[in-house]
Parts: structure tokens; C-alpha cells; sequence
């Protein structure tokens, strides 16, 4: 999988929030990119346009790289590799497995450092093939 991953960086930055007023929550759930039910509450992956109107101060701003490769649920190394790589750069990573494609939110100001790290990842590991 790590071969034939072929990172792609989406424009956009988003904001990972949680705490969200009730009467806000339908909202916020129309526009997010993700969510997960933590013990402690709903937790929202939120444009950073959406977070005035929705009563969201702070958060790091983040950017999405989705590895372009159909990942399976089962499958092992990916997430170990994709973060560290990013981690060797000191680069964070927030990794979202979804059903089709893992999702990596770095960093704004660390976006384009993360898309060439993964792609020289990628390519190391197509040498390596």
C-alpha cells in the first residue's frame, strides 16, 4: 500500500474541535469533515470558515492529505509508515482511517513539507518493491 499511495493535498485548512453548544451541533454536523463520539462528547473535524458561526475559538489549523491508495481496514503498515515519516520531520499527524482511503491533518504551515515527505516515502518504497 505505502507503493502505490499517492498523496494528494486538498485545499482547505480545518479545525478539530469538540464542545460544541447543543443547539449547534446539527450545524456543525452538516459541514464537518468527520466526527467520532468521544466519553467525553461529540468531536467535529470542522472547515476553519465554519468555526466563527458555530462559536469554535482556537484550534491548529490543519491540513488534509488523503493517501490515494484503497487501504483496508485490515491492513497493516500504513499508518505506522505515513506517520513516521512525518514524525522523523517533526512534522504531528492526525490519522483518519475512513472506508475507503486514509486521511492525514497535519499542520497548515507544515502541509507542503508533509505531501513531499510522503511522496519520497512512496517512492522509497517503490525502489524497495
Amino acid at each position: 500500500m505505502i507503493a502505490e499511495m499517492q498523496p494528494r493535498l486538498h485545499p482547505g485548512k480545518y479545525v478539530f474541535c469538540s464542545g460544541i453548544r447543543d443547539d449547534l451541533a446539527v450545524d456543525a454536523a452538516k459541514v464537518a469533515k468527520g466526527s467520532f463520539v468521544e466519553d467525553e462528547g461529540l468531536s467535529f473535524i470542522i472547515p476553519q470558515e465554519e468555526t466563527g458561526r458555530l462559536g469554535i475559538v482556537g484550534g491548529i489549523p490543519m491540513r488534509q492529505i488523503t493517501l490515494m491508495v484503497r487501504s483496508a481496514l485490515d491492513g497493516v503498515g500504513l499508518t505506522a509508515a505515513v506517520s513516521s515519516a512525518l514524525a522523523a520531520q517533526g512534522i504531528p499527524a492526525n490519522v483518519v482511517a475512513a472506508a475507503l482511503h486514509d486521511h492525514v491533518f497535519v499542520p497548515a504551515d507544515q502541509a507542503e513539507e508533509a505531501l513531499a515527505v510522503l511522496i519520497a516515502r512512496q517512492a522509497e518504497a517503490q525502489v524497495g518493491s
